[in-house]
């Protein structure tokens, strides 16, 4: 009994790689697919690390945190448009259409970027950009699944996952080669188009969804499509399942509607769908609350946080953890058909609180230990040069570095070591340069630690829990959790849940570790997993191997957060043992 499911688990892996070796059409649907989330990785990447150039471009950016904050978080805003409209989109248009349009939209988005010659500017193409990157993230997992056998679904979907992921190491990459060329974040931004017009041209030598066609009334172009993607013997099997499921939605057109308040109505009146978006809302947004996309989106300036000052250094480092983020994507594809969607989700929550809770202690500690002011080396400088905080301060035989920050005010390290007493200076580009020329480290956003490589060590394992579980697995969910007649409104709901946590996580991650220092941040998300691990528990339950109607079934039945057994496998170990 024990080694039942262990062998069935490999079968299915052994599947994924006959498949999608066996047949290219496969892997070429969903790498072609997959580039919207290599769009939306890169555009999440890439933002952490023009932000440092784009402040020292914009006196005013670098002055206004909220500036900061909105310049990244336009694009999740815009995002929330592009994913409520890609609802219907996919239901009335296409899902390769939404595809193509998306990446019309990504494209003037990154060349508005790359040109903007004020912060509104950047602003307006951040918004078209989100726009792009909405679309595609709910179209792109919908897409691969729908034209995915339901053995290997799970792996192929996570190709998205992969290529978010790859997007990130990319952009970092990008960011890296572009450190000491004029113009540098425009550069940055800019290339940021190059990958959407390479996915308009595959998509355009690629067909519609074959569900789509067959909900369409196209069933002789759906079946070709299938041919390419099923086995000669899985074909009427395919078609059977889809005939039942068009023939059900079609009993209940006159009651669902054709307006989108029609339809809202008939989704969360029905039983079946309700329940699938309790479960998929709940993985996408404890997908953000977790804090992964703050961690993406300054990733840099959180390792700055650390006590690493030089941006080049912050930006390798980040690199490193996006390679760690796309190893973790990996482990994903090779796991999920494995050991299935629920399980993954729950394993990753418990190392993500982990991890923050230990990250949690590494800030608090390098807090604590903040090297001491100087007051002698400070005053050296000048009244005009001398953080003004400090000098009206009572008693600054109290402060240390991050006192000293937290006035809005940089420091700039003794020559002797970063971890000796140094001096409290105005946040100016004239007295950044003095303490430069002195050969002395200036700390801007952290200050510097003994222990700030552990903390970049644990932000590392951070990400490598995160990636295989709460990275992929809600997307793969998302695309195959909804009956096929609510899937573009259902997946648009979801789609919009996912970036409104994100909006509201990236906006407020600065004023946050600003508000509550970078230990109580972390401490803060470590307590939204704890609550996502105990929702997610209750209400997503396990899709491993269904088709898309017996994963109706399954929802119209009802889930026991107790009962951890696959209706799938039951079934098949019910008609062996008769």
């Amino acid at each position: 009994m024990e080694g039942g499911p262990e062998a069935a688990s490999k079968q299915e892996f052994m599947e994924f790689w006959k498949r999608a070796t066996s047949s290219p059409y496969i892997m070429r649907l969903a790498l072609s697919a997959g580039i919207g989330g290599l769009l939306f990785g890169y555009d999440t990447g890439v933002i952490s690390g023009a932000l440092l150039y784009i402040r020292e471009d914009f006196v005013e950016v670098d002055k206004k945190l909220w500036l900061q904050e909105v310049i990244v978080s336009m694009a999740v805003a815009g995002a929330i448009i592009g994913a409520a409209l890609g609802g219907w989109m996919n239901d009335t248009l296409g899902r390769k259409t939404s595809i193509l349009g998306a990446d019309i939209v990504f494209f003037l988005g990154a060349i508005v970027m790359a040109v903007a010659p004020a912060p509104w500017v950047l602003v307006v193409g951040r918004i078209l950009v989100g726009f792009g990157v909405g679309i595609a993230s709910m179209t792109s997992p919908l897409y691969i699944s729908e034209a995915s056998p339901a053995a290997i679904r799970g792996a192929l979907v996570c190709i998205n996952g992969l290529l978010i992921t790859f997007g990130q190491f990319l952009s970092y990459l990008i960011n890296l080669a572009f450190t000491k060329t004029p113009g540098t974040w425009r550069w940055m931004l800019g290339v940021a188009g190059l990958p959407a017009v390479v996915q308009f041209v595959l998509m355009l030598t690629l067909p519609e969804s074959p569900r789509w066609l067959y909900n369409q009334g196209k069933e002789n172009e759906s079946r070709k499509i299938l041919e390419k993607i099923y086995k000669a013997d899985e074909v009427e099997g395919e078609i059977k399942a889809m005939r039942e499921a068009v023939e059900q939605e079609k009993q209940e057109e006159g009651l669902i509607g054709q307006t989108l308040g029609e339809k809202m109505k008939a989704a969360f009146s029905n039983v079946a769908v309700r329940r699938g978006l309790y479960a998929g809302v709940t993985a996408q947004v404890a997908q953000q609350f977790v804090g992964i996309n703050t961690v993406m989106y300054y990733s840099p300036t959180i390792v700055q946080f650390a006590g690493i000052a030089s941006k080049s250094t912050a930006l390798a480092l980040s690199l490193v953890t996006s390679g760690l983020n796309a190893i973790g994507s990996i482990l994903s594809m090779l796991c999920i058909d494995k050991y299935g969607r629920r399980k993954l989700m729950l394993l990753s929550l418990i190392a993500i609180i982990i991890c923050l809770l230990t990250l949690t202690g590494v800030f608090y500690q390098a807090a604590t230990t903040a090297p001491p002011i100087d007051n002698v080396d400070t005053l050296s400088f000048g009244a005009n040069a001398t953080c003004q905080a400090y000098l009206d301060a009572p008693n600054v035989s109290s402060w240390n570095c991050m006192k000293c920050l937290k006035a809005e005010c940089a420091f700039c390290a003794s020559t002797g070591g970063n971890h000796l007493p140094g001096a409290c200076l105005a946040e100016t580009k004239e007295v950044r340069a003095v303490c430069g020329e002195q050969k002395r480290v200036w700390f801007s956003d952290g200050c510097p630690s003994k222990i700030g490589v552990l903390a970049v060590i644990v932000l590392g394992l951070y990400i490598l829990a995160y990636s295989p579980g709460m990275g992929s697995v809600p997307w793969v969910l998302n695309s195959e959790i909804y009956p096929l007649r609510f899937r573009g409104i259902c997946g648009g709901i979801a789609a919009v849940s996912n970036w409104c946590a994100n909006l509201i996580v990236s906006l407020t991650f600065l004023s946050l570790i600003h508000a509550l220092g970078a230990a109580g941040t972390f401490l803060l998300f470590a307590g939204f997993s704890t609550i996502g691990l105990v929702a997610i528990y209750l209400l997503v339950p396990e899709t491993k191997g269904l088709q898309f109607e017996e994963v109706e079934k399954l929802l119209q039945k009802g889930f026991n957060p107790c009962d951890c057994t696959n209706p799938k496998i039951d079934e098949e170990k019910a008609s062996t043992s008769n």
